[in-house]
């Protein structure tokens, strides 16, 4: 990793003593973890060519509340961080909000203090204050971090613009997403020297291998510090490769430092563009959504005038060119990252898009915009895959050959044009038609698509999307908790069966105690398959009584029961005071969905229960 250009080994939290400062005054770190104190390991760190980070809170040491903190020793341990030679500190500020101090005010005397340090050494300043509304509560805009930005690029090197992306194990998407566009609200504020920082990347840290190329992305051109929060002793080379692309870092690393801004309205799908030092654009088309799609922007729109382009595309290396379309296949949570510029000179390899595979229709029924693809066995599915041709040169005789699993069968329909030309695409589908024992979990469709390009013979891409193939629809009269689902999402912790969620308590609400369920934190999404097999829901619905012991704020939440996209049953907003009782007609429904919204306020407390789910089918 050093290779690749990461300098910093950074300590964090939890490094002191129990007792963080000796009689003297001074830090002393665990003596079982350091028994020769850090000087050894920040020598360790620097013959190894790399940079030692330490870190401290700006607020007071409160025993049994907050373990380390600065306030009132702020010269003392910057002295003692220089003399034991660190380059970096990283300031957070949980000790800070317990003191209720004012972050401006002690930031900018710890960034003084580091500056004057009696060592005269250079050290990098993370300011780190996490504190954000709604998700920690309800705190003056002045001590949260969404604040930071104000006054943070003139003391400090970095600083946090949102909370935690998340738990160890536990970092989510959608975090990763939420922390990205609360960075992005002030790109103004970043520049050479001092940039807004989203928090660390968490390859293997709960996410996918498609979501983490994703936060890479994201965080990238962002020009966001790029801190690597997972033991990289451990991670596997998919995760190192992603990490160390030489590419992804030059946009990371471009010297102009400029972060990437939205072209067009935020949606589910969106275009950002970042400005290169050499007038370059690093352009990234994002899904946020849970099916694939084509993206498509305008080379005009990210800034750029002419009528021929090299698209580099930053994670595969190909080069092509386009007449002035920049698109690509994305998959679910997926982005596609470009570096644009003029082309010169004769014309390049057209830019064809070999579109990912998609299931437009199960049995018949068109599959809604956006869904994440469903099959179960016996079904019989439309796929499709669009080849799309934004190149100035025509391509021949394309081509696309449709793989599925063992036991599958796949039938393409219609015929294959003889050419393709400029701004212009043509859909291949197929009859794909599953066993009646095809094994639930997630299976792989893969397109194989082959073009003749003059002087260049036949190219070919491969895409794949991933379908997820539904466990059995339940059968009689079933507890629906106990019944496999096939996703379920948790706005804090994981969904919990027949547990509060978090798991540490039973499911409870106005004082009763319900032996099975599920508990959520908002938002939430349970899905389940049912196959039509299902005639009727019956659940209580409402917050759980453990809000009561986090305290007053938060604890708001809305339920839906969806089926295939139609509203059953809606709760409205639900206070710790209500529960809902729900009574369903299930007649018809292929898909089921148990939906919990924060009620508006944000998710901050929310613990929600399905309670007592049961469903006769």
């Amino acid at each position: 990793m050093r290779d690749a250009g990461y300098q910093y080994v950074w300590i964090d939290g939890n490094w002191a003593a129990p007792t963080p400062r000796s009689s003297a005054g001074d830090l002393v770190a665990n003596p079982d973890q350091f028994p020769n104190g850090l000087k050894p390991l920040v020598d360790y760190i620097h013959a190894k060519g790399l940079k030692a980070g330490i870190y401290t809170d700006a607020g007071p040491y409160i025993p049994g509340k907050c373990g380390l903190g600065s306030h009132g020793y702020y010269q003392r341990d910057a002295d003692q961080f220089a003399a034991w030679e660190f380059d970096a500190v990283k300031v957070d500020y949980l000790c800070g909000i317990a003191a209720d101090l004012d972050p401006k005010t002690v930031y900018t005397e710890f960034a003084q203090a580091l500056r004057n340090n009696a060592s005269g050494r250079p050290m990098i300043f993370n300011l780190c204050n996490p504190v954000t509304s709604p998700d920690w509560g309800n705190y003056p805009q002045e001590q949260q971090s969404t604040y930071s930005w104000t006054y943070a690029p003139a003391i400090a090197q970095s600083w946090r613009t949102y909370t935690d992306v998340g738990f160890v194990g536990e970092i989510k998407f959608k975090d990763v997403l939420r922390n990205y566009d609360a960075n992005a609200r002030h790109p103004e504020a970043a520049g050479p020297g001092h940039f807004n920082d989203p928090d660390y990347l968490g390859p293997e840290l709960g996410m996918t291998d498609e979501e983490f190329r994703t936060q890479m992305t994201l965080w990238s051109v962002a020009a966001a510090p790029l801190l690597i929060g997972s033991d990289v002793r451990k991670l596997s080379q998919t995760s190192l490769g992603i990490l160390a692309d030489p590419d992804v870092l030059a946009i990371n690393q471009d010297t102009a430092g400029i972060q990437a801004v939205r072209v067009g309205p935020a949606g589910t799908t969106e275009t950002w563009v970042k400005r290169l030092a050499n007038g370059d654009r690093a352009v990234m088309l994002l899904n946020r959504g849970d099916s694939p799609t084509t993206l498509t922007t305008k080379a005009s729109s990210v800034g750029l005038s002419g009528d021929r382009f090299t698209l580099k595309n930053a994670w595969t290396n190909q080069v092509t060119e386009s007449a002035g379309t920049i698109s690509a296949a994305v998959p679910a949570h997926g982005a596609a990252l470009f570096r644009v510029g003029p082309a010169t000179g004769k014309p390049g390899v057209p830019h064809v898009v070999a579109g990912l595979p998609q299931v437009t229709q199960v049995g018949g029924d068109a599959v809604p915009a956006g869904a994440a693809p469903l099959v179960a066995g016996g079904d019989q599915a439309r796929v499709e895959v669009t080849v799309r041709n934004d190149g100035a040169q025509p391509v021949f005789a394309p081509q696309v050959e449709l793989t599925v699993p063992a036991g599958w069968t796949s039938r393409p329909l219609g015929k294959a044009p003889k050419l393709l030309r400029s701004n212009h695409s043509a859909t291949f589908a197929f009859t794909v038609t599953l066993p009646a024992t095809a094994a639930p979990g997630s299976a792989a469709l893969t397109g194989k698509t082959s073009y003749k390009v003059i002087g260049k013979g036949r190219l070919r891409q491969e895409t794949a999307t991933a379908v997820v193939v539904a466990p059995a629809a339940p059968d009689g009269d079933v507890v629906l908790s106990h019944h496999k689902w096939i996703s379920a999402t948790s706005g804090w912790m994981s969904p919990t069966v027949d547990l509060s969620v978090g798991g540490s308590s039973p499911i409870s609400m106005l004082g009763q105690v319900h032996p099975t369920g599920i508990g959520v934190a908002s938002p939430s999404a349970v899905r389940y398959y049912l196959g039509d097999k299902c005639s009727r829901l019956t659940a209580t619905v409402g917050i759980d009584d453990a809000v009561r012991n986090v305290g007053p704020d938060g604890g708001t939440s809305t339920f839906q029961v969806i089926g295939d996209g139609r509203v059953l049953f809606d709760s409205g907003v639900l206070t710790r005071d209500d529960t809902r009782q729900a009574d369903i007609d299930l007649s018809g429904v292929r898909v089921l969905d148990l939906v919990v919204g924060d009620g508006g306020d944000g998710g901050y407390n929310d613990r929600a229960n399905w309670a007592g789910l049961n469903a006769t089918c």
